[in-house]
């Protein structure tokens, strides 16, 4: 594989969704890009998109103890990561009660382990070099807390929060984080990519069987372009200094802005109780 002078992207999760329409926006614009896959075929239609500048290597991103080691070959066989996209990743959607608890720890095993394991990876390699950016993609649902996805949105809040204290970590060595919060996006996410617990309590019926079906009947009509946030995720990877948060979709900037105009007036409602907890 040719390594680009532009740089090279490692991007998981690189087969479907955002993370495969990054990768077409970043070849075309000239970078080279190794991308995670979980397939023997995945792997060959990968690589086909550009023999050159595209190279897949077969990981899945919860198996912890052969992550370091992909990396390293990564770095030794190709050559620097300079960006790494953690894009991996899928929703599960259920009521809290109604969904098991081993469902909650696959969610997380994905959605921040997983990423978390690629960051510790990569960041001795960056660190030496005093450059780098890591780019989480999380979701609106990490900063708003919808009904029926709660160990999706707990993952996303969690990715967040993990992307700012990194940011203010690694940033006096040259390395850049930015959390990247999409809204609905044209993609798989509510289709085959969604797990769905069964429902088992009717309390929760009038509540949660609406949003499931919205939820379906959205899947594959959402307004949000794939290709135009992989357009937009490249400039903020190759601003000089790119937000630590960044949304994407008219969708997350209407309902993250009124999550925080709540936020605030609950602030304020409270603010008595919260100066009366000191010592006198």
């Amino acid at each position: 594989m040719a390594t680009s002078r532009k740089g090279n992207f490692l991007i998981t999760g690189a087969g479907s969704g955002l993370g495969r329409a990054l990768v077409s926006e970043a070849l075309s614009s000239g970078y080279s890009v190794i991308g995670t896959v979980r397939s023997e075929a995945a792997r060959q239609e990968f690589s086909a998109m550009d023999p050159g500048r595209a190279r897949a290597i077969l990981l899945d991103v919860t198996d912890f103890v052969a992550i370091g080691p992909a990396v390293a070959r990564v770095e030794r066989d190709v050559g620097p990561i300079d960006v790494l996209v953690n894009s991996a990743g899928y929703g599960h959607e259920g009521t809290l009660e109604e969904s098991p608890l081993e469902e909650m720890r696959r969610q997380f095993d994905v959605n921040v382990f997983g990423a978390v394991a690629m960051i510790k990876a990569v960041l001795p390699f960056m660190r030496e070099r005093r450059r780098g950016h890591i780019v989480n993609i999380t979701s609106m649902a990490g900063y708003v807390g919808f009904a029926g996805i709660p160990y999706y949105a707990g993952s996303k809040f969690a990715l967040e929060g993990i992307s700012e204290v990194l940011a203010n970590e690694v940033r006096d060595f040259g390395i850049k984080v930015t959390a990247v919060a999409p809204g609905s996006f044209r993609t798989d996410w509510a289709g085959r990519s969604m797990v769905r617990s069964p429902r088992s309590i009717s309390d929760y019926d009038l509540l949660f069987d609406p949003v499931r079906q919205a939820r379906a009947e959205k899947s594959g009509k959402q307004s949000g372009d794939p290709a135009r946030a992989a357009r937009a995720l490249l400039r903020v990877v190759e601003a000089e200094n790119p937000p630590v948060h960044l949304l994407l979709g008219t969708d997350a900037l209407r309902l993250v802005r009124e999550k925080l105009e709540s936020l605030e007036r609950d602030i304020d409602a409270w603010e008595s109780t919260t100066r009366s907890t000191e010592y006198a």
